[in-house]
């Protein structure tokens, strides 16, 4: 507690006498943890943490989500973790297409896919393979086992996301205006503390890599601060527990083995260049889009849904229309609402704001 005190007493001071600041966290675990802790509320006024595209599940878009959907109904298994039955498409979600009779399932690893596998010969198993660097590696290493094991009935249907480029684009977005980021510990964890360098040489823009303690977050905030407050900018590596500048090699190995850099589609923002991963041609086996490829007739969802603009930092859940009305956590409109490290979600969980029903 002491030392927790000494923290909030530095950031005081470093703050006092400052222009508004806004830092951003790019983590949803970071956007639940700074919620449950308390640490909006105990900043000073002219700090304010904004909540990034850090929840995998928030930036999976919809064309993806349909997709999924579509190959259960044609008689796949389709595996993925829970937080991805309840996100919607351009017009269902997997957990009413599960309702209406298709098999998909909860698993907890994309290698429980393996077991079910072999327990299921004449079914295609699909494993809806989403998420960051940090859940990449796992995905590629169950790649590499499946093809060591001979299994011929297991496909991903692939949205890896790489956070560096999204970064990029919102460290160049003049409506996102953010003076710092918060970078996701996890992730850098695998990638390394140098993947971020960029932000401070190309963009002047001070981070600091963070562990997910309140005490950790507040020193990562401080170092913020000290950034600002002598004009410099750099990756500060507040997580050098477990984060190394050159991050996991082994992990990396993996990743490159399995996977090429492709463009992706972000939900609510777009598609960013060089953001995504697709399989190398060697694993076209285990690449569902390659051995059954789908055509969906595209979509134009209209939606009050803010969902982009919230996942970029331009506004807070609160300026939605839905938020806390139509859309909540038992029956979601957008993304944001879904997943437990959505930043709608920890909004409406922790009370972010001041809510006027």
């Amino acid at each position: 507690m002491d030392e927790t005190f000494k923290l909030i007493k530095k950031i005081e001071r470093l703050a006092e006498g400052k222009k508004n600041l806004r830092f951003m966290e790019v983590c949803g675990t970071h956007t639940v943890a700074i919620f449950r802790s308390g640490i909006r509320q105990i900043l000073p006024s002219n700090v304010e943490l904004v909540s990034g595209p850090g929840c995998p599940v928030c930036v999976t878009n919809d064309e993806y989500i349909d997709k999924a959907i579509e190959y259960s109904r044609r008689g796949f298994i389709v595996a993925t973790f829970g937080d991805m039955l309840k996100v919607p498409g351009s017009h269902s979600s997997l957990s009413t297409t599960a309702a209406e009779g298709a098999d998909v399932r909860i698993v907890y690893s994309p290698l429980d896919c393996l077991k079910l596998a072999k327990e299921n010969p004449r079914k295609k198993i699909i494993f809806l393979a989403v998420g960051f660097e940090t859940t990449a590696p796992t995905q590629a290493a169950t790649v590499l086992a499946a093809k060591a094991q001979g299994i011929k009935n297991f496909f991903m249907l692939s949205a890896q996301k790489l956070v560096p480029p999204a970064l990029k684009f919102l460290a160049g977005d003049a409506a996102t205006k953010v003076d710092g980021f918060l970078l996701p510990g996890h992730v850098a964890v695998v990638i390394g503390a140098d993947a971020f360098n960029f932000l401070a040489e190309d963009f002047k823009i001070p981070s600091a890599v963070s562990g997910f303690e309140a005490e950790e977050i507040l020193t990562a905030i401080g170092s913020l601060l000290e950034q600002v407050d002598s004009g410099r900018a750099e990756v500060a590596n507040d997580y050098r527990a477990v984060v190394k500048a050159q991050g996991n090699v082994a992990a990396k190995k993996i990743l490159a083995e399995v996977y090429e850099v492709t463009d992706a589609e972000w939900r609510g923002i777009g598609k960013i260049f060089s953001s995504g991963l697709k399989m190398r041609d060697e694993f076209a086996a285990f690449d569902i889009e390659r051995v059954e490829p789908i055509e969906l007739e595209r979509v134009e969802k209209k939606s009050a849904c803010r969902c982009g603009e919230v996942l970029r930092g331009v506004i807070n859940p609160t300026a939605c229309p839905l938020f806390g009305r139509a859309c909540q956590p038992l029956h979601a409109v957008g993304a944001c609402m879904v997943s437990v490290e959505g930043v709608c979600a920890a909004w409406f969980k922790y009370g972010g704001g001041k809510f006027n029903f």
